[in-house]
């Protein structure tokens, strides 16, 4: 059996994979190895091995949110070691998880685009080229997030149309307080910023709203993929945002001149057919 998990902040998604079929499948707390404590990844991994009910697991493959350093990777398989026989074992972070998920062993350029946005080149092994994201305050271009700030910084001056101004208010709390508390004053400013991008887009048919999502998505083509070798390679995308919303993208990324070969909604999906040898 193998063991494949894929790791943000707030969840892990465990999947046990056997004969190249998933056959288990369990979510437990995130894991972040730069903002967290390894004690309190190691219990994550203490309890998602206890749950898959093998002593031997034929592989153990671990992508977390965070820097994974090399003493960090030596440290994590000990542990899971001292737990299970692991055949197999290997633990990379998140980006090369999107990677692996959409380019397999092949090279191209890999575009995650979810509620913030990230992107590299792979050149079939590891990362060679990467832009600086910046976050949802100095880029997350083409993001849900960066697409809510879009549309808040314009309701804030009054420049929101109806009937989209009319939708927002009576979904959201929309005076100036409410707005200014969610975005400077709580917990997840990028997850409030992207919960509003599915409205934005649900009015793409009206003139404000398309042009809003399509200025989104072209500040991330033209700031981020075009940055890498796009005429010779291709874009593999990962991420809900984009995926939800893949013909918009690729019709202005082929008006870029830019092939995208592959959306992968979740990494894990792409994640099992690597590791089982299909791409």
């Amino acid at each position: 059996m193998k063991i494949i998990i894929e790791s943000g902040a707030t969840k892990s998604d465990w999947r046990l994979v056997e004969d190249g079929k998933q056959v288990g499948r369990y979510v437990l707390p995130g894991m972040n190895v730069s903002s967290m404590s390894l004690d309190a990844v190691k219990g994550t991994i203490r309890e998602g091995i206890s749950r898959c009910g093998t002593e031997a697991p034929e592989g153990f493959y671990l992508y977390t949110a965070g820097v994974v350093t090399p003493a960090i990777r030596n440290e994590i398989k000990e542990y899971a070691g001292s737990l299970a026989a692991i055949s197999d074992f290997d633990f990379q972070n998140d980006m090369l998880a999107a990677a692996r998920a959409v380019c397999g062993h092949s090279s191209g350029i890999v575009a995650i685009i979810g509620t913030g946005s990230n992107s590299c080149f792979y050149d079939g092994e590891s990362i060679s080229q990467k832009v600086y994201a910046g976050g949802f305050i100095l880029g997350d271009e083409g993001a849900g997030s960066a697409l809510g700030k879009m549309f808040l910084a314009d309701y804030l001056k009054g420049e929101v149309p109806e009937p989209l101004r009319s939708d927002f208010e009576s979904r959201f709390e929309s005076s100036y307080q409410a707005i200014v508390a969610n975005v400077y004053k709580s917990d997840s400013p990028a997850g409030y910023l992207g919960s509003i991008a599915p409205l934005v887009v649900s009015h793409y048919s009206e003139p404000y709203a398309r042009e809003l999502v399509d200025r989104n998505f072209r500040n991330f083509i033209r700031r981020s993929l075009k940055k890498y070798d796009y005429r010779n390679h291709p874009v593999g995308v990962v991420g809900g945002f984009a995926g939800a919303n893949r013909e918009i993208f690729s019709r202005l990324c082929a008006d870029e001149g830019i092939t995208v070969s592959r959306y992968v909604m979740e990494p894990v999906e792409g994640l099992i057919e690597y590791h089982c040898g299909r791409i």
